[in-house]
């Protein structure tokens, strides 16, 4: 498969208005404008935020511009678009320092010396009133209000706050100011990229694109979160990330393979038992992400402390739904009451794929539960 062909496939939820205009923009031989944008709200990245990282890089690898948007002033706001409640508001300062830590860590993905790095308050803090009060008459209060976070939280009576209603048209007013040709994002985000076409489209009566990439799923099949204990996050250890794979659903093998890997596609291994399959994807990841050689290290590292039947307490339990930790603790041996799972907690020797366990109440789904160096247990739900 070509480089174009796997850039507008893998990974890849939509694209608007087609992949057909899209491929052949791309193929036309001009170099497009191209951007990406984080309000550095938080400071860790996780496999699945890593998707449209990878795209930049595969756009760079094809010659176009690329600009790694930093939201420093839309951050002042918070975009809700995956939320269910308004967003805390962060000072420019709190802003620039989790871009510093988040560069940090996607630099493992991107190379940040290939693409423009620019902030958005460079042209938002200087709209004047007039001017802002123009952009809103190109969009409809009916459609923000029209998507299913915002309908859900105006029917449950939670506040909705006229600054994210703005948000759109602040985003769309950055596509427009860069002139851009195609938006890359997640699926979340693409409300927000559809209003930098609306405007490049009636401003400048310029066709522009979209293209939004699709979830990656946590360990536990469900989206990946830092709320779920399910993501790895690419500042994990290589024994930590290893091991965090190696705990993977068997049927996320593939997927996985495919979006969190730059592994070409034809090179995918598609036979073979899937604990096997499983060391080769660990193996990848932790060898993209950190070297071979750590790579090496964390799968003879799994294979005597987690295989060795001899050293380690290993087996498979199934857990009801909502299970806490503490019950899961004594369900599967490695603690004689609830007291005595709290005390295997507060002692920091409790962890759920690779991740320390300091919240009791904290539901334990499908993954590895492991206390100390020397007991683990496949759970399953």
């Amino acid at each position: 498969m070509d480089p174009i062909s796997e850039l507008l496939t893998r990974g890849v939820a939509n694209i608007i208005p087609g992949r057909e205009e899209l491929e052949a923009a791309l193929r036309s031989g001009k170099k497009l404008n191209i951007y990406n944008g984080i309000d550095p709200t938080s400071v860790n990245v996780h496999l699945g935020n890593a998707l449209p990282l990878r795209k930049l890089r595969a756009l760079v690898d094809l010659g176009h511009h690329v600009t790694f948007l930093i939201g420093d002033f839309t951050a002042l706001i918070g975009d809700t678009s995956d939320k269910d409640s308004e967003r805390p508001v962060l000072t420019y300062e709190q802003i620039e320092a989790n871009f510093q830590t988040y560069k940090e860590q996607a630099s493992k993905i991107l190379d940040f010396s290939r693409v423009t790095v620019r902030h958005n308050s460079e042209w938002l803090k200087a709209l004047t009133f007039d001017e802002i009060v123009k952009l809103t008459r190109h969009f409809s209060l009916n459609d923000f209000i029209s998507r299913e976070l915002i309908k859900k939280r105006l029917g449950d009576g939670k506040s909705v706050s006229l600054p994210e209603v703005l948000y759109p048209v602040m985003q769309g007013y950055d596509s427009y100011y860069m002139d851009t040709d195609l938006q890359v994002g997640g699926t979340d985000q693409t409300f927000n990229m559809q209003a930098g076409r609306t405007l490049q489209k009636d401003l400048r009566h310029k066709d522009s694109y979209v293209l939004s990439t699709v979830f990656l799923e946590g360990t536990d099949g469900r989206k990946m979160s830092k709320t779920w204990n399910n993501a790895i996050w690419l500042t994990d250890k290589p024994e930590e990330m290893f091991g965090k794979v190696m705990s993977l659903k068997d049927d996320l093998i593939n997927r996985y393979f495919l979006l969190a890997t730059n592994l070409p596609q034809d090179q995918i291994p598609q036979d073979g038992h899937p604990m096997d399959l499983k060391k080769k994807l660990a193996w990848q990841i932790v060898s993209e992400l950190h070297d071979p050689q750590a790579a090496d290290s964390a799968r003879e590292y799994f294979e005597k402390t987690v295989q060795d039947r001899d050293t380690v307490a290993t087996g498979q339990i199934q857990l009801p739904p909502h299970t806490s930790v503490i019950e899961a603790l004594v369900t599967a041996g490695f603690a004689a009451s609830k007291s005595d799972a709290r005390r295997l907690i507060d002692q920091g020797g409790v962890k759920i794929n690779g991740q320390t366990v300091s919240d009791y109440k904290l539901e334990v789904h499908e993954g590895i539960l492991s206390v100390g160096s020397r007991k683990f247990i496949n759970i399953q739900s």
